[in-house]
Order: structure tokens, then sequence, then C-alpha cells
């Protein structure tokens, strides 16, 4: 067991019980305050403990990194150092947060209340990648807009299926989210026009961030994945249908995608969520030899999406698990490089619409009201075949719970905007 995941620990920091960030989590992200400019910190409670203030006085040195990287507007020189540095800070904030510490007598000058801070895109984004990798949302998809009958692409089964979006308009929760404009098709007999989407959707998805990879021209195997993966955040991934159908063929989404992607601002180590890996789907056929992998490789993560309306009570449309997926990380980065394609420390790469095999566990509400065929009835008597103006779209997701340490990603929450 990883020292800092041992389920008896205890922190001088009062965390309440029902927390996403009990001691065995400490995910990092970028904050700020009226007096402290951005940078890393790690969430503990509903505190924040200033990294920067840690490390000015000397208590993370000889960890594989330099103080000034915890002086930056981002994780990305602390996420460049590799796997042992930020496993090492990750163990060392562990003990300078249990009880009898001597950072205790120091409480007010390392710690900030959540409530009075602001946090960040945690990370500067080079590329950003998403998959499609769900197989319950591909076959959904597929009986919608193909073959009832044989739902799934031909390659589906062979490959993690995947594009590259853009990594500019990746934002942290809380930023508002513009309804995008293009062109839509209204039906077969009609030409295109002009507007704004009618069929704005989320997607829920997970996003793991990358340490540096290898050099252009060499491969990362499954069984070396995990030292190049940092952790992961909730994700949502917006979509506006009525733009992608039309758009999608020959090549794949472009406007109905790049518009925007929502973001938590805390990233969860992969190592706080080694206790909770679980076994994955069998997967038949079976794969290529470089996508075959050891062990467990999924993780038991409970997810839920909400849509609150401006002025009414929010509704529960969707809880799912990270588990459902059919392709796991390790496959994924496996195939992003099997090209020799370089990875970058601070990619993302997402993990498509996270379906599960009921009504309610699909990811996006191109499914939870099949195609707009079933209206999901909100609390005030409106109704949602997709998301209107006003309303935001929260995402949540924890693992553990009942007797287990809570291993939360806290939310990401995006209002959509006319």
């Amino acid at each position: 067991m990883i020292e800092a995941n041992r389920p008896d620990l205890q922190s001088w920091v009062n965390v309440p019980a029902d927390s996403d960030f009990p001691i065995q989590n400490l995910p990092f992200g970028i904050f700020s305050t009226s007096d402290r400019s951005p940078r890393p910190g790690v969430a503990i409670g509903d505190q924040i403990l200033d990294l920067h203030a840690v490390a000015e006085r000397g208590l993370l040195d000889g960890l594989g990194c330099e103080r000034t990287d915890f002086a930056q507007p981002t994780l990305n020189a602390f996420i460049d150092r590799g796997k042992a540095a930020t496993r090492a800070v990750r163990g060392r904030v562990s003990e300078l947060l249990r009880e009898g510490s001597d950072l205790a007598a120091d409480a007010t000058s390392v710690l900030v209340a959540q409530t009075d801070a602001t946090l960040h895109l945690p990370v500067h984004i080079g590329d950003y990648t998403d998959f499609y990798s769900s197989e319950d949302h591909a076959r959904n998809v597929g009986k919608m807009f193909r073959d009832p009958d044989n739902a799934l692409l031909p390659n589906w089964k062979h490959i993690p299926v995947g594009y590259h979006g853009r990594a500019s308009s990746i934002v942290v929760s809380g930023t508002p989210i513009k309804r995008p404009h293009g062109q839509i098709k209204p039906n077969d007999a009609e030409p295109p026009v002009y507007g704004p989407s009618r069929l704005l959707d989320f997607e829920l998805e997970m996003a793991f961030v990358t340490h540096p990879g290898k050099p252009l021209g060499e491969t990362i195997s499954t069984a070396e994945a995990d030292d190049y993966i940092f952790g992961l955040a909730l994700f949502n991934d917006w979509s506006a249908r009525d733009i992608q159908k039309w758009e999608y063929v020959p090549l794949g989404p472009f406007l109905g995608k790049n518009f925007g992607s929502s973001m938590n601002p805390w990233i969860v180590t992969l190592d706080a969520l080694e206790p909770y890996r679980v076994p994955g789907p069998v997967q038949d056929p079976e794969v290529l030899p470089y996508l075959a992998y050891e062990g467990d490789a999924h993780y038991d993560v409970a997810l839920q999406v909400d849509i609150i309306p401006e002025s009414g009570a929010g509704k529960t449309v969707c809880q799912s698990n990270f588990k459902h997926m059919y392709w796991n990380m390790r496959q994924q980065l496996a195939h992003h490089a099997v090209n020799g394609c370089n990875i970058r420390g601070g990619d993302v790469m997402a993990s498509g619409t996270i379906s599960g095999p009921e009504p309610g566990s699909y990811g996006s509400m191109l499914e939870i009201s099949w195609r707009g065929t079933q209206p999901v009835q909100m609390p005030d008597g409106s109704e949602r075949k997709f998301i209107l103006d006003g309303d935001t779209v929260r995402m949540t997701g924890f693992a553990g719970g009942d007797g287990r340490p809570r291993i939360g990603f806290g939310k990401v929450d995006g209002k959509v905007v006319g």
C-alpha cells in the first residue's frame, strides 16, 4: 500500500466527514487570493495548503523539484519533473498534514480557506485528445444514427477511437459557456442555415493529465503507461449535436465540439486512486498485443450529472461510473503513442462520454432524452431535451465512501449563456 493512502491517517486540519478531500486524497490545483498570486496548492478538507509557502520553508527540498516550481501559475513545471517527483511531493505533503506535524503551528500562514480563493485551470494544455471509449455510449449512438442491429463501427473493438480536440477552449469550472453558432441542416430536403445550436449537450467524461512522454518516434507500452499519467479530473466535453451532425462526415468533430470543454480545478493523482482499481470488461475480440495489459486498469469512480435551471431546483439526470469504460487509460495512452507520437507534460486526454448499461446511467442528453423523443421532466414543470440558456450543468465524482476514504474531485460547473 502507498503510505499516503493508509485509511487510518488523520490530519491536524479539520476535515468534514463528507469531504471530497481527506488526507488520503491530496489533489493538486492552482489557486490565488487577494494577496497571493496564482500558485500550486493541495486541497485538504475545506482548506488549501499553499505549496509555495511550504516550499519557501524548505519543506519540499530534496524531492526532485525546485522551489520555483511552486511559484508558477500552472502545475506544468511540477508535472514535468515526472512521476517519481510528484509522488514524493504528495508523500511529503501527507506527512506535513498528519496529526503531530510541526506545520500545524504555521496553519495561518500555509492554509487558505477554499471560500477565500479563486481556482484556476490547473495546467497549460498544449494538446487535447478526446477518446470514444464507452461501449454503451457508442452502441446507443449507433442505434440512433446507424443500424440498431449493428451499432458499432467495424474498428470500434479493435482500437481506442479518438480525435484531436481544441486545447485553447478548455476552461475551468465556473466559466460560462456561450451557446455556439454554426451551420445547421434542419432536414434532408432543405439547405443548411446559420444560427445558434438548438441541440446543446453535455458529455460526462474523465480526463487524465500526462507527464512528459518519450521522444518523438518512441512508443509507450501499456505496462509503462501509469508512469506517464499524473492524475485525473472531471471533464464536460460540451457538444452542439446539430452542428456536429452536419459537419462530421467525412472527417469528424470540428465546430460542434471546439467551442468549449469544462474541467474541474483539482487533479486527483493516480496514486490516490490506487485502492479503487477494478477489473475491466472482457475484451472480445482479443486485442492486438500492444493493447494487451495485466492487472486491474479500470477505476471505481461514481459519477453524477445535475441540471440546475437559473430559476428553479435542479435535477439529477445521470448516475454513472468510470468503471464502465471498455478501453482504459493504459490502452488509450499506448495507442496514442504507438505510431511514435510524442506526449508532453500537461497534455489532456479525455475518456469520451461515460455511459452505463441502464438509462439512468447515460452520460449525455442525446441518450437520456433519446434524441429528444423522451424529454426529462424538471421540478419546475419544464422539460429538457437538451440544455437551455441559463442552465448550469454540474458534474461530481468520487471513489470510496461507505467506510473507505472518499477520494473526490469536487465539481465541474458550466452555465450556458446565450
